[in-house]
């Protein structure tokens, strides 16, 4: 049985703890207190007219959808969710929302950084995909084919009997992954897998007698409005489990902490949790990418901006490469730097605080007062981060983290 996070920790589970946490640490830095950072909010209009020039060109009419697992199942301009649908036409909507819930829950799971090595090659085709693209073309198609299933007349969906007996090899080959096709966290994503199969198998309280992932949203399918923050307290105590504690945080609280969730002696607060400072990027990149499946099934999501901007590489390299944050020590680049070192903490929590101020501007650029953060993402902050990095160095970030495949 997987433990659970002890109750005061519960505070670090919303939007709200993340963005005070992430504000008190830029506050800090503003403050000349950082090591590692200097901010210069004369650049932010610069970034907001290079993201908005991004967009533009992106989506010409500016329909810009989410940020979301489902762009990159469309990698190469392929109507996988087509194929998705076609063969769940006979199904119930109610099944067929089940079976996107259970693919987007699977897909954003493994999704962490690939590296710069790997590629997937699309069976039957000539089109390689990396990093995000080919991580999401290849979770489509491993599903399609009933990788995660262990009902063989049932291929199209996610259970415990299928992901508890998974291993490294097996997710490998999948994965197309080899000894000349290297896939960053192999190891970890497998755990990971295993781990939900685990809470799936042992909690029918959250998961049902079906043990799929999709479960855990049966209880919200009665209201048609959904609440974006719901959905995501909704990941974060049901999937929670499945984040190991985060080793090297220093006390008996932090060894019982789990999830992205991370030490930084200027994140604030009060009592046991006082100093952390949560970002829980997966999971929101999880509940951004569930919004279009619950509305294509005719639920409205609300509060979508209570979600926050998500603390990654394309994201915090854009503030690097823009200048709007400066590094104090060039040679910080050169550095192989571990997920929970100040100098990654601090640089998340700085991504997550400017991208609020950062989205406003984009939205004034473009002259879209309402556009969702999902979309600013989109257009946007993410797709100009990649191509900062393609320009300058070669697709990489600006700081190189150790990544185990669960976090990057």
């Amino acid at each position: 049985m997987l433990s659970v996070a002890p109750a005061p920790s519960i505070e670090l589970l919303s939007t709200r703890a993340i963005r005070e946490r992430c504000g008190n640490i830029a506050r800090a830095v503003e403050a000349g207190l950082s090591n590692h950072f200097r901010i210069d909010r004369t650049k932010l209009q610069s970034a907001a007219r290079a993201v908005a020039d991004v967009t533009r060109r992106r989506y010409r009419k500016l329909d810009i959808p989410y940020h979301s697992r489902w762009r990159h199942f469309a990698a190469g301009r392929v109507d996988r969710k087509g194929e998705l649908d076609r063969r769940l036409k006979q199904a119930s909507d109610t099944d067929r929302l089940r079976a996107q819930l259970d693919l987007a829950i699977i897909s954003v799971l493994l999704d962490a950084g690939a590296g710069p090595a790997w590629r997937y090659r699309e069976p039957g085709t000539i089109d390689d995909y990396g990093r995000s693209e080919g991580l999401g073309v290849a979770t489509i198609c491993a599903f399609l084919a009933g990788a995660f299933s262990a009902s063989p007349g049932e291929p199209m969906r996610v259970d415990a009997a299928a992901l508890t007996d998974i291993d490294a090899m097996t997710l490998g080959r999948w994965f197309q992954v080899s000894a000349d096709n290297p896939l960053v966290g192999l190891e970890g994503r497998t755990a990971l897998l295993r781990r939900l199969g685990d809470i799936l198998e042992t909690r029918p309280d959250r998961f049902g007698l079906t043990s799929r992932p999709c479960a855990l949203f049966d209880p919200m399918l009665g209201n048609r409005t959904l609440a974006a923050p719901a959905i995501l307290r909704a990941i974060l105590e049901g999937f929670g489990p499945i984040w190991r504690a985060n080793p090297g945080q220093g006390d008996e609280w932090a060894t019982r902490i789990h999830g992205d969730v991370w030490r930084h002696r200027h994140a604030g607060g009060n009592g046991p949790m006082a100093g952390f400072v949560p970002f829980h990027k997966l999971s929101q990149w999880l509940a951004y990418s569930l919004f279009e499946p619950f509305e294509w099934a005719g639920y409205t999501v609300i509060d979508r901006d209570a979600l926050t901007a998500l603390p990654e590489y394309r994201n915090g390299g854009l503030l690097i490469d823009t200048g709007v944050l400066q590094l104090i020590n060039d040679a910080d680049r050169s550095t192989v730097w571990d997920v929970g070192s100040e100098i990654i903490v601090e640089w998340r929590a700085l991504t997550v605080s400017l991208l609020d101020d950062l989205a406003e501007s984009v939205r004034a650029e473009l002259a879209l007062p309402h556009l969702p953060l999902a979309c600013v993402l989109e257009g946007g902050t993410w797709a100009a981060g990649r191509e900062f990095a393609n320009q300058l160095r070669r697709g990489d970030p600006p700081l190189k983290v150790r990544s185990d495949g669960t976090v990057f």
